[in-house]
């Protein structure tokens, strides 16, 4: 099973000890297998790279052999309805301010701060400036501060967010999720992870992750967390459908983004060029037909099982990102994108 992406709970728990009070910096990702609050992931072994240069000079030239476009696409224009409806009832429930207040703590942020810059590498234009030319053209796009991109040693594949309050944001990506991945997945993930800052869904991932170390909150009844928990989790799977969202906006083909999905669900570096995009999509497809016809036990007992889950189906957010590929609404932003982007001087 692959690690729905979120921050590591061993860490998660080792930075809590270092201050008086629990909380986490907001953190997601683009991987495609859901998983419960409470659920652990077996690692994939790391795979060495096949392709690397050495040369500065020729990661440059690839990461900007496409002009980007000067176009900025607001988060408004490409937010999924059920996460700009989850959200406005997220916020409606009781005393939710309250239960915010009481996990979020600037000690604990600055602690999983540290121990990421500490122990990853930073990207910049001089230290693996391709990757840097990617964050600066996802971020253009979305209309976004640049974040900071720091790539990290760890077998399983993985990306996440961190929302600092105060400081430019973090995006964290594993070494083994960019050698499963193209360069052009690879940016889908950096844009889906940028369009949960462009969304501004940093204290509502906080929270999620809080509850998925399964934290306490004291004093808080438990009807109150109880609701807020189950709506936190509706929330945060429909949080994943704009973010794919974002992710095609910033590679433009839907290929892409469902390509990346698929792999992450399971794929590795030996399968991916026997993978089927085509096959993936008929897959989802089946999925949904079999569910339509399933028998009302079984159709209950699978949303029961979805709604513990984070992030939703990976078959779902394919056929979710396929069919928004050919709306009028995705036809609109990417004939911006497109008209805007200087000539090329090739």
């Amino acid at each position: 099973h692959h690690c729905a992406t979120h921050l590591d709970p061993l860490t998660m728990r080792a930075a809590a000890a270092m201050t008086t009070k629990t909380t986490t910096s907001s953190t997601t990702s683009m991987a495609t297998h859901p998983s419960s609050a409470s659920r652990r992931c077996a690692p994939v072994p790391a795979v060495r790279r096949r392709h690397r240069s050495s040369s500065s000079m020729m990661t440059k030239a690839l990461a900007t052999q496409t002009p980007a476009p000067t176009a900025s696409i607001p988060s408004a224009e490409y937010q999924h309805p059920l996460d700009r409806d989850n959200t406005r009832l997220l916020k409606s429930i009781p005393a939710v301010e309250e239960l915010t207040k009481a996990v979020l703590s600037p000690s604990l942020e600055s602690a999983l701060e540290l121990e990421h810059t500490s122990t990853s590498v930073l990207v910049s234009e001089q230290q693996l400036p391709k990757y840097y030319a990617m964050i600066q053209e996802c971020a253009a796009v979305l209309g976004i501060p640049q974040p900071r991109l720091y790539i990290k040693q760890n077998p399983s594949p993985n990306a996440f967010t961190l929302a600092i309050r105060g400081k430019k944001p973090i995006i964290v990506a594993h070494t083994s999720l960019v050698e499963l991945l193209t360069d052009d997945e690879f940016k889908a993930v950096l844009g889906h992870e940028m369009g949960h800052l462009a969304c501004d869904h940093g204290v509502w991932l906080s929270l999620a992750q809080v509850l998925g170390i399964g934290v306490e909150f004291p004093g808080t009844p438990y009807f109150i967390r109880r609701q807020f928990e189950e709506q936190l989790l509706r929330w945060s799977r429909s949080a994943e459908y704009t973010c794919d969202r974002a992710a095609l906006i910033c590679v433009r083909e839907p290929r892409i983004v469902a390509s990346a999905l698929m792999k992450l669900a399971g794929g590795s570096p030996k399968l991916a060029a026997e993978l089927s995009v085509e096959a993936f999509l008929d897959q989802a497809r089946a999925y949904e037909d079999s569910l339509a016809s399933a028998s009302p036990l079984n159709q209950f007992l699978d949303n029961s099982r979805t709604n513990a889950l984070t992030h939703p189906l990976p078959v779902a957010r394919a056929k979710e990102i396929d069919q928004w590929s050919r709306s009028t609404e995705f036809a609109a932003i990417r004939d911006r994108l497109v008209s805007s982007a200087p000539a090329s001087s090739n």
